[in-house]
């Protein structure tokens, strides 16, 4: 059996095909590029049963990724993050079947560590020396981490405004990290420049295919989680989409395999109310988004006014009869407190925003009684410091608890 059964790259826009053995980008038609499989051959020499016994890391679906040999595998332990049941604050809203799916817990405290991961190792398997990328703090600190535990110089641009942590883990990790007075679009630009200049590989969201196979293992963990019953709905904050995008390949990817039927879970694109490209899109119909403009929201990941693949996080809602909803900073907040309080869980504002879109679909009646549903938390709380504030008072020596 193979390692790796990754077969070429396809342009899910004019189906152009790509051979997977070299270094790739976008499509010659300027859409990014999908990783395919040869799924028929899997259905017939791999099984569920494969997956006894193997650590529980994302690597234990290296069949189903693109890394051709094991000894190119760069990893710090992550994936298998844990299906956190939420009873008492699921109860409060009308949802007792509600889980959280916890990425606070990988390396570098995101679900960015999933892309960077398997991401960093494509690049090292192709011989890719110098990636770069611009950033809004986590997926940045991910990819300078693996990239310097696989020996590859990463070039890192981010937005000034991006939390402090994340810049301080680019920069003990020894990357070249450089600020701008903009957003990660105006990062983006800097780094378009720069790889043209410098023959560079561009790792931005979408601008390599492996990222997003990395993402798309959260869907496969949830899968497995539920013992391969599907869940109901799977709420995602979106902001470049790779994510969402991912956990549907998973589903398609599942469902070719024959390990899950025709049933897929309803997938909510979570976005900020000060930044929602992708909900007004939806909300008119489109099936592509338009750049927002002064774009701003306290869940700072999500602040991407125009994300690559637009057009297939919206399929992704559209097939699984999914919706798109914005969400108050206010809300994001509260709910982010809610879940600390209630639940023990200080978890980042973008996936805060999720069990925020929850409730609003619980009390409209679009998540029905009695239906599973996940949340995706996709960074720890601590990383956010400045979100939470708080007016402790101070005790001299002699004074008592009152």
């Amino acid at each position: 059996m193979r390692y790796s059964y990754l077969s070429h790259l396809e342009c899910p826009k004019c189906r152009a095909t790509y051979q997977a053995d070299v270094p790739q980008q976008v499509c010659a038609c300027g859409s990014p590029l999908l990783a395919r499989y040869d799924l028929e051959a899997m259905r017939r020499e791999w099984s569920k049963d494969d997956l006894a016994g193997r650590p529980n890391t994302l690597w234990r679906y290296h069949e189903l990724l693109p890394v051709q040999e094991e000894q190119n595998v760069v990893s710090l332990g992550e994936g298998m993050t844990p299906l956190v049941p939420l009873a008492r604050i699921g109860e409060s809203i009308g949802v007792p079947r509600l889980y959280m799916k916890d990425e606070g817990l990988v390396p570098t405290g995101s679900f960015k560590a999933r892309g960077a991961a398997v991401g960093v190792s494509r690049a090292k398997e192709l011989g890719i020396q110098v990636v770069a990328m611009p950033t809004n703090g986590n997926a940045g600190a991910a990819w300078a981490t693996y990239a310097a535990r696989a020996g590859i110089r990463a070039v890192i641009v981010m937005p000034e405004d991006a939390p402090a942590i994340t810049r301080n883990e680019c920069a003990i990790a020894g990357a070249d990290l450089y600020l701008v007075d903009g957003l990660i679009s105006d990062a983006g630009a800097i780094v378009r420049r720069a790889v043209a200049e410098h023959g560079w590989f561009d790792a931005s969201t979408l601008k390599e295919p492996y990222r997003l196979e990395g993402k798309k293992t959260m869907g496969l963990e949830i899968l497995e989680q539920f013992g391969w019953e599907v869940p109901d709905v799977i709420l995602y904050p979106t902001g470049g989409g790779v994510g969402i995008i991912g956990i549907y390949k998973a589903l398609r990817e599942l469902q070719a395999l024959g390990w899950i039927g025709e049933k897929v879970p309803r997938l909510v694109c979570v976005q900020a109310s000060g930044c929602a490209p992708l909900v007004r899109a939806w909300e008119q119909g489109k099936t592509e988004s338009e750049f927002w403009e002064n774009a701003s929201t306290v869940a700072f990941g999500i602040t991407v006014p125009k994300a690559l693949g637009d057009f297939l996080v919206l399929e992704a809602v559209y097939q699984t009869e999914g919706c798109a909803i914005a969400i108050d900073d206010e809300e994001t907040l509260r709910a982010q407190a809610d879940l600390a309080r209630q639940e023990g869980a200080f978890i980042c504002p973008e996936g805060a925003a999720t069990l925020a879109a929850a409730r609003k679909l619980r009390e409209s009646g679009w998540i029905r009684d009695g239906e599973s549903v996940v949340l995706l938390n996709t960074g720890a709380g601590i990383k956010y410091p400045n979100t939470v504030s708080v007016d402790v008072p101070t005790l001299r020596p002699e004074d008592d608890l009152s």
